[in-house]
This record gives structure tokens, sequence and C-alpha cells, in this order.
């Protein structure tokens, strides 16, 4: 299939937060779209086809989210074709990191550029078209090791279990998108987020608080989802960061954003612990 089905787009306005966003906060989980298909083409081998998500519209999100700083996730409709992301980039240097789709063609200067540019990690994604999957994991891992640099891991934590003699070997951390990105309903016990648990533990791994409503969770505020994200606060504060997840992409039911950031407060009570989710864990993370 050429293409994918359409996505929806967002919602231009989001619900209004309520509680209060510490300064520098982080939404370490967005992807941008450009409205030029010409110069930013998307793969033909891909899921699906998004409408666009410029760079306006992301800015204006975060602000109305009250985000300081942002990482931008390369999308898989571009396969690695970094451009547009980089693009963006370059314009907020400060504010902004990203997280890179490279295959093994890529050459050392390409890296360096790109962690110039503000790249501090690289995606595996393995649920959609367009992306790199699992056979190019330790070749990636050990080429960005001495940037300091981690493997970004969209995957469904069912299939860690099998995985981790290879995982435990990675010269770097991996941070893993959306809680595991299993069906919530199957619970904190199951074996796959107990995996990732003991990767957490053991290898400094990070978790994404983000994509609720990606785990098999139909109706806000994700009963079901909130029970993995109240276990990963308990069990690694330390070690979690939030993302919005906007625009969203390859879903039914469009989701609103604000009312995704006001889940936060129900999953992560304490004030303190906030603040470290949204500040100070993505700063150590991405080097803000």
């Amino acid at each position: 299939m050429t293409g994918g089905s359409t996505c929806l787009a967002p919602h231009d306005l989001v619900d209004p937060i309520l509680f209060n966003i510490p300064a520098l906060a982080c939404d370490t989980h967005a992807h941008v779209i450009a409205a030029d298909c010409a110069s930013y083409p998307m793969v033909a081998n891909r899921s699906y086809t998004p409408p666009p998500a410029p760079e306006s519209k992301y800015l204006a999100m975060q602000d109305a989210l009250g985000m300081q700083r942002g990482v931008l996730v390369q999308v898989s409709v571009y396969g690695n074709d970094n451009r547009c992301m980089l693009d963006v980039l370059s314009r907020h240097p400060q504010c902004l990191r990203g997280i890179a789709v490279v295959d093994a063609t890529v050459t050392d200067q390409e890296l360096l550029s790109m962690h110039e540019a503000g790249i501090r990690g690289l995606r595996i994604n393995v649920l959609f078209r367009g992306g790199v999957g699992f056979d190019l994991l330790e070749t990636l891992a050990a080429r960005i090791a001495p940037l300091g640099w981690h493997m970004q891991l969209l995957m469904d934590v069912r299939e860690l279990p099998g995985l981790i003699p290879r995982m435990r070997k990675l010269p770097c951390p991996c941070v893993v998108d959306h809680m595991g990105h299993m069906p919530a309903e199957l619970g904190v016990q199951n074996a796959g987020f107990q995996a990732l648990l003991r990767m957490v533990a053991d290898c400094g791994w990070w978790v994404k608080l983000s994509g609720a409503y990606r785990l098999g969770c139909t109706n806000y505020p994700y009963p079901a989802a909130t029970d993995l994200a109240r276990q990963l606060v308990e069990f690694a504060p330390d070690r979690l960061v939030w993302g919005s997840d906007w625009p969203h992409v390859s879903v039914s039911k469009m989701p609103d954003t604000g009312a995704l950031l006001n889940l936060l407060p129900v999953w992560v009570p304490e004030v303190d612990i906030r603040k470290r989710i949204l500040v100070d864990n993505p700063a150590r993370l991405y080097g803000f």
C-alpha cells in the first residue's frame, strides 16, 4: 500500500491548562510536517498521510501549553530525510532539540553536523512504515555513543523480553515512546512492562509519559493508561519525560492536546516531581 490512510488534523485550539507549568518546561515529543510537499516529499511506502503541521502551528501549540522548550521527533512519513525538522531546529537553537532517523550510510561528519544542529538521538520505529528497524540497532548505537546520544524506540514492549539480551549490550541508553505502546488494559504486571522497568533500573533507560490515547484506551481520561503512568512515576521519577505527541498522527479520534497535558497532575500529584519530569529530566537528557 502506498501513502496509507489520510490522517485527521489536530485541533487549532486546545483546552486551557489547569495547573501551573514551571518555567523551562519541555514537551519532548512532537512532529513538524511541512505544507510544501515539493520541497519536503513524503516517502511512498508510508503507513499514513498526515495533513500539514508546520512550524507556526507547532510553536502556537507549545505556547498554548506553556512550554518553553521542545523536542522534535522525525516523523516516519519523511523516512530518513530529516531536512524539515533540521530547518526548524536551525531557527530555534536555544529551545529546541531533535531526534533523527538515519540508515547505515550516514557519515561521521553528518552525525557531527546533526549534533551541532541540536539532534540528541536516533529513532528506531517498528510500528509504522518509513522508519528504521531493529536490524540497525547495534550499528547505529555504536555510531552515536561517542556523541552522548540515545536510541529512541517506538515499539510494543510486549516484544521486549525477547530482545533484552541484545539491549543490555548497547553502548548507549534508550528512550521508550508512549509508556511502551502496549495495550494498557494488560496492566503493570505484563511481562513486557516489567521488562521495561528492569531496563530502566539496570541500564539507565528512559520512558516518555505520552500517547495514552494510543494504548487501546478509547475514552479520556484513559484510566488503564493512568495505571501504567503512576507505576512509572512511583518506580523511576528521574527517568521520565512528558510528550504531547502532537499532531497526533494516525488516530481515529483526535485528542485535545491541552487535555492530555491536564492528565499530568492526575498521574503526578506532587509538584516537585512534576517539575523534574517537565524541566529537570529533559534538560539532562537533551542537553538544554
